[in-house]
Parts: C-alpha cells; structure tokens; sequence
C-alpha cells in the first residue's frame, strides 16, 4: 500500500499543477480574445489611437502586446500574451478581431494613427 502511495501522490499533484495551469491559459486566451474584440469595436467607432490601445490593455492579460493597423474598410486588431506558469510551459497565446470602420459607411477621411504597431 505505501509503495503505490509514493507513486500515485506525485503523480495525482503534477495532475492536479496541469490542469491549474491549462485553466490559467484557457482565461488568459479568453481575456486575450475579449481584448482584441474591444480594441477592433474602439478603431471601428473613430477612437483615437490612444483611447483603442486604452481599452484594449484594460482588457487583456498584463504584458499583453497590442497591434492595431487599418486594411480597407476594416480595422484588425491582434493582441499576443505569454502564457501564465513557468517559463518551460511558456506558449504564446494571441486573439485578432476585425470591424468593420463606421467612418467607411458615411463616407469620412480615415482616422490618423492608422496602421501603428505598438508594444
């Protein structure tokens, strides 16, 4: 009975460490995905550049890197962050969201600022 203790103990804890860590990442890749969706809702209404990267770090996981660049009528917003946990399991975790511009429909100059990549 103590032998398959000593086995089954470390075993069930590495188990139960995975699955903290799987649902660490899984939030984080949620916040991530939240973040780009409202930075892409921000560039879609005209928001000044600062405002967009304003509410999209509210949202996302902190150290998140943020880019916001205009193609067209849309705007794309990318949001990447590392993982949580320790630095062997570090997986990049990242989200895009898209809008369409408002200004596109009523027929107004684009935003300046567009096309930034920010850290």
């Amino acid at each position: 009975m103590t032998a398959e203790a000593a086995v089954a103990v470390p075993a069930l804890v590495i188990f139960a460490l995975s699955l903290v860590w799987a649902l660490m990442t899984a939030a984080a890749q949620i916040q991530c995905v939240d973040a780009a969706r409202a930075g892409a809702r921000a560039a879609a209404r005209s928001e000044p550049t600062p405002t967009v990267l304003a509410a999209t770090k509210s949202v996302a996981p902190e150290g998140a890197r943020v880019a916001v660049e205009r193609k067209g009528d849309l705007w794309r917003v990318r949001v990447e962050s590392s993982a949580p946990g320790p630095g062997a399991l570090g997986i990049t975790l990242s989200a895009e969201a898209a809008a369409h511009a408002e200004d596109a429909l009523v027929g107004a100059e684009p935003v300046p600022g567009a096309n930034e990549v920010l850290p």
